[in-house]
């Protein structure tokens, strides 16, 4: 029996990077997939069509994971589709870098709001569905620079190590009633994001890592489906990262 069959996730950012082969990797283990992103866009399309291929169900929704609102929508409708929502992942997320001096207020509030606020919004949104079925798992998507920072991403660092705090209390709360909490913390992970970095400061941050490569998305996506599946049954607020000894 593959190790998600029969369980439904919903995965927000999903129409490409960590998202996306977290997506393929939970199809591959026979979770029906809800999927989301802030635009319906032919990413998502062809994300979809792909998941169907493999033989469950899937769709994608366009949401805006920032606003209580449309997250509050979005998993009503996946529940009106899909019956249960089993495993939630927290993933989206954006980045807008400066220097503090050069941060504007707009900046910092919408990398707050669509880093750490989205993950209230679809935690609050899922728990009484979690909670009445005695029995889930949330995967919130944070970083190492929210545990050691990085200059340039004072607003990203603050939102990841948001995230962080947010899961270890939610593991609290949630925990007597079988729903679990944890964060995945990647490192510096080949994505489309990190594809446009100048090689020379590619080099620097490979040459900081003890296993001397970038991560794949895969290698994220590998951690989530453990965190989703039986096999860590007792993990429980904690945050895994995955970056190569980056961060130790």
């Amino acid at each position: 029996m593959k190790l998600l069959e029969g369980k439904t996730a919903l995965i927000t950012g999903a129409s490409r990077g960590i998202g996306r082969t977290i997506a393929l990797k939970y199809a591959e283990q026979g979770a029906n997939i809800a999927f989301s992103d802030l635009i319906y866009d032919d990413k998502m399309i062809l994300l979809e069509v792909e998941l169907k291929s493999m033989g469950v169900k899937a769709r994608g929704y366009a949401s805006d994971a920032s606003s209580f609102e449309s997250s509050e929508k979005l998993v009503a409708d996946v529940l009106a589709e899909f019956q249960s929502i089993d495993i939630l992942v927290n993933n989206a997320g954006i980045t807008r870098d400066n220097l503090l001096l050069r941060m504007t207020p707009q900046d910092w509030d919408l990398v707050m709001n669509v880093n750490l606020k989205s993950v209230f919004n679809l935690t609050k949104c899922v728990q009484k569905t979690m909670l009445k079925q005695r029995n889930g798992t949330i995967i919130n998507m944070s970083s190492v620079v929210g545990i050691e920072g990085n200059a340039g991403q004072s607003n990203y660092s603050a939102s990841k190590a948001g995230i962080i705090g947010f899961t270890k209390s939610i593991a609290q709360e949630l925990g007597s009633r079988n729903v679990r909490c944890n964060a995945i913390a990647p490192g510096f992970i080949e994505t489309e994001m990190t594809a446009k970095l100048p090689e020379d400061i590619k080099a620097k941050w490979i040459d900081d890592i003890p296993l001397k490569r970038i991560g794949t998305t895969e290698d994220v996506a590998n951690v989530a489906v453990f965190l989703a599946s039986h096999l860590s049954s007792y993990v429980n607020g904690q945050v895994i990262n995955v970056c190569g000894g980056m961060q130790t």
